[in-house]
């Protein structure tokens, strides 16, 4: 499999889901206006109604995303809220409904987790053909420490009852679904989380982004935040929680933001959850002239979803031998470990392709391909990056 993607065979990535890079292939240039960054920090803009506003991952420098730089995924027109109307319900198979105002939430306690949250999107666009949906390149991904009360707290204080089997919440994002199949109205954003996942210590009702109350653009008073898993079951503008008996079928649980699963001879639709092991390269960028015979470091970030990075290789053959690169930081599941690699530009001019390829600590190995079942969603494969040494 190492020797798979050199230089001369990119055009079979295409079959397999994978533009071939380079900046011309990707249907932009240092010139084209949507690279430019937006008026938000340096965010570049990917859609302005609603507003997707992604992170640019060369800047990628430490473990923690400042707020004003944490890429935003919107689907409908952002809501307004103030805390002092703002209130939580949590009804459904519960003993005790409750209407929690957000000075109740913050009287519940304080718990910080650190999670990385990726747009399931994120890499759509090295797609071919074309895939729907907002044109991410690499840095609709982030990492914050978010602060709130437990979920389960929340849940104990309402009194689940045996028959609950998922827990659906709802933001207060509203909208129309223009492309079919879709609903004959408008509707709330919302998705479902499983019973067992909901009670994880770590699953939270955040209030708090990076020690500072949420931004707006980041669900402000309050989210759900689901270490772990693509950043869309981290519900925004959280507005109500539900208990529910049957599992949830809603919009954004099956029709989008699912992919296609092999089991017992049958193929069945299901959503996405868990983040997949993936890594990416932050420095050098696409078409970056590299001194020859320089030493380049070459930079990134790897994660997994429920297990943490053990290993990074980076080829710089395109993808005939790998070298191991240094990790950075502890190895934690859900939580993006940054990495380095000291590269010796050849001598001799001319393109050179860097790749990196993660493996995580229960053995998931990042793969070369592309699945076609998840069709635009759960982007992990390995990116190819072409540069000029010069």
């Amino acid at each position: 499999m190492e020797a798979m993607l050199p230089r001369r065979s990119f055009l079979k990535l295409a079959g397999a889901g994978l533009a071939p890079l380079g900046l011309g292939s990707l249907g932009f240039d240092s010139r084209d206006r949507s690279q430019e960054p937006s008026s938000k920090a340096a965010l570049i803009t990917r859609q302005k109604e609603p507003e997707n506003l992604e992170s640019p991952f060369s800047a990628l420098k430490g473990d923690i995303t400042p707020n004003e730089q944490f890429y935003v995924r919107t689907h409908f027109a952002t809501p307004r809220l103030n805390t002092a109307d703002w209130h939580l319900t949590v009804e459904g198979s519960v003993d005790r409904p409750l209407v929690l105002t957000y000075d109740d939430l913050l009287g519940m306690g304080r718990h910080t987790v650190k999670a990385t949250l990726e747009c399931a999107g994120n890499s759509r666009v090295y797609l071919t053909p074309p895939a729907r949906g907002v044109q991410w390149e690499q840095g609709a991904v982030s990492t914050a420490e978010w602060t709130g009360v437990p979920l389960s707290a929340i849940l104990e204080r309402a009194g689940l009852r045996h028959d609950c089997v998922e827990l659906v919440f709802e933001g207060a994002d509203s909208g129309e679904i223009k492309d079919p199949p879709h609903p004959g109205a408008a509707l709330n954003f919302s998705r479902s989380l499983p019973l067992k996942k909901a009670l994880e210590a770590n699953v939270l009702v955040a209030y708090e982004m990076n020690g500072q109350p949420l931004p707006r653009a980041h669900g402000h008073p309050a989210r759900v935040i689901v270490p772990g898993w693509y950043a869309v079951a981290s519900v925004k503008w959280l507005k109500r929680i539900v208990a529910v008996t049957t599992p949830y079928h809603g919009y954004f649980q099956t029709i989008d933001y699912a992919y296609w699963r092999h089991e017992n001879g049958f193929v069945e639709r299901v959503p996405l959850t868990e983040l997949q092991v993936k890594s990416q390269i932050a420095r050098p960028v696409f078409r970056e002239q590299i001194s020859a015979g320089s030493t380049y470091q070459v930079t990134g970030a790897a994660w997994s979803g429920e297990s943490g990075i053990s290993q990074v290789d980076v080829s710089v053959d395109g993808g005939k031998t790998w070298n191991p690169t240094r990790l950075l930081g502890e190895s934690k599941a859900g939580i993006w470990r940054l990495w380095n690699y000291n590269w010796q530009a050849p001598s001799t001019p001319g393109n050179a392709t860097l790749m990196s390829r993660a493996t995580d600590n229960a053995g998931n190995v990042q793969p070369m391909t592309r699945d076609l079942d998840r069709e635009n969603y759960m982007i992990n494969q390995v990116i190819p990056i072409e540069v000029e040494v010069r």
